[in-house]
């Protein structure tokens, strides 16, 4: 699932310095920031806002994120390109494109089948149709395909689901936004002798939350 990376675009430079300028340097980070438009992950009424750095609507009561937060949270996953990358909530797939140009197989779960199908033409429409984007219940992680080496989370749990947890190599990095409302914080983990470990905590945020169960009723 190894794709080549896409042009590099001329509307991004003002991402790549939010990037850097919230700490990410990271030289593979910012060169897939730069290489991924942003608009044409974004609905089409928010394009003109798609170069700021600020978190977007795109339906379904979902946003994408700010995307110097992004880079900070992709940047925690110390990517070679070699890796098996699993994404929690694809949205219109801004930071699976991103992931794509980071990891080596990028696999990504989203809830709400409506932005599955957007994600997965918009991916198409950059290059990025070998990414794997499925429906499903995201606090379940993909145990067909797991292990991940990888995994960012997109939504915010009270505490990290277990399941997710059980699907990360050994010595593999996790990034997810941990917390009750208004106390969230991405969180950095790794997995030691079979045991999650915390790494590090980047920065206090907010979310949407990360529901589990029935899968709603896609009216978007």
């Amino acid at each position: 699932m190894h794709t080549a990376p896409m042009r590099r675009s001329r509307s991004e430079p003002h991402l790549v310095a939010a990037a850097r300028a919230a700490g990410v340097n990271d030289p593979r980070v910012l060169d897939a920031v730069a290489a991924v438009p942003r608009e044409s992950f974004v609905p089409a009424h928010a394009r003109a806002e798609a170069q700021r750095d600020r978190p977007l609507p795109i339906g379904s009561g979902q946003t994408t994120s700010q995307p110097s937060l992004i880079a900070r949270m992709l940047a925690a996953l110390e990517l070679t390109g070699q890796e098996r990358a699993l994404e929690i909530g694809t949205g219109h797939g801004y930071q699976t494109a991103l992931l794509a140009h980071l990891a080596g197989e990028v696999w990504s779960i989203e809830r709400y089948a409506g932005l599955a199908a957007q994600a997965r033409a918009n991916l198409a429409a950059t290059g990025l149709d070998r990414v794997e984007v499925v429906v499903g219940d995201g606090t379940r992680g993909l145990a067909a395909h797991a292990p991940f080496d990888a995994i960012v989370v997109s939504a915010a749990a009270r505490e990290l689901p277990a399941m997710l947890a059980d699907q990360l190599v050994e010595d593999g990095r996790m990034v997810a936004p941990v917390g009750p409302e208004g106390m969230q914080q991405v969180v950095v983990y790794t997995v030691r002798q079979g045991t999650l470990t915390e790494l590090e905590r980047l920065t206090p945020v907010r979310f949407v939350p990360l529901v589990a169960g029935p899968l709603p009723v896609d009216t978007d």
